[in-house]
């Protein structure tokens, strides 16, 4: 099974729908886990409250949010396990996806879920994560070295650019939701790798892509993990993740890309 973690609650739509998507049309199935085995919803600023007049550039686009309904209505997603009652020798895949509301850090600090994704990246499985679900990454550590999973990997994850520009625009009324942390997601990230230039923040201006054209998005592969920085690169992320699904089933060695 392919295993999605999810937080309690707070994770981007986007980032969490498309990778699925894209898994349960191509006949793979997904499982979630959540910390205490209870169903976990999206972030609600992101799929109904808003951000006032921001909100065409800062909620879920319409499409992406019809996929996440479709999600929640998913018998697995309404059955999730906790982390602690998953079978590690169960999962043949691992996704992370991210959010920044502080629901996030159920996931992110829990270390059992850590554990898992170390489990998952170092057997060589297909893993995936995005935005701040690359901070799990780089907590992970590889029990044979005692370091971060990623230290030695290339990888991308959200940028100081990125994070920075959402919190600027909502910051004097959401105070610090698009904070998740005092450090950047960018600066723990890149502290983790064995060399800062293993970090890969893609285009400055970033576009988003979209289900005609997700060559738009952008994503780094590394072996058997492969990573993107925000909702907007997610139609490419979710192939880019597939291809290493398929790649893994079918017993070939996954490229770096």
């Amino acid at each position: 099974m392919i295993l999605f973690l999810l937080p309690a609650g707070d994770y981007d739509p986007t980032e969490a729908a498309l990778p699925w998507a894209a898994l349960r049309a191509a006949g793979f199935e997904v499982r979630f886990a959540t910390p205490g085995g209870k169903v976990a919803l999206a972030d609600p600023r992101l799929t109904d409250l808003g951000f006032s007049w921001l909100s065409p550039w800062l909620m879920t686009r319409r499409d992406e949010l019809a996929t996440y309904r479709r999600l929640t209505e998913d018998p697995w997603f309404l059955a999730p396990s906790s982390y602690a009652d998953v079978d590690p020798a169960d999962i043949t895949g691992l996704f992370v996806p991210g959010g920044h509301a502080a629901g996030m850090r159920t996931l992110l600090e829990d270390a059992t879920a850590q554990g898992l994704f170390a489990r998952a990246f170092t057997q060589g499985l297909p893993v995936g994560a995005v935005c701040h679900g690359v901070l799990l990454a780089a907590r992970a550590k590889d029990p044979a070295t005692g370091r971060s999973v990623l230290h030695g990997r290339r990888t991308t994850a959200l940028t100081t650019l990125l994070e920075l520009t959402g919190w600027n625009l909502t910051r004097f009324w959401l105070g610090r939701y698009y904070r998740t942390y005092r450090t950047t997601v960018q600066q723990e990230v890149t502290a983790a790798l064995a060399d800062p230039s293993h970090f890969l923040a893609g285009p400055p201006l970033p576009v988003r892509d979209t289900a005609a054209r997700p060559g738009r998005g952008f994503a780094v592969k590394d072996g058997n993990y492969v990573s993107a920085r925000w909702p907007g690169d997610c139609h490419r992320l979710a192939a880019e993740y597939l291809d290493l699904v398929r790649a893994h089933e079918g017993g070939a060695v996954p490229r770096s890309g």
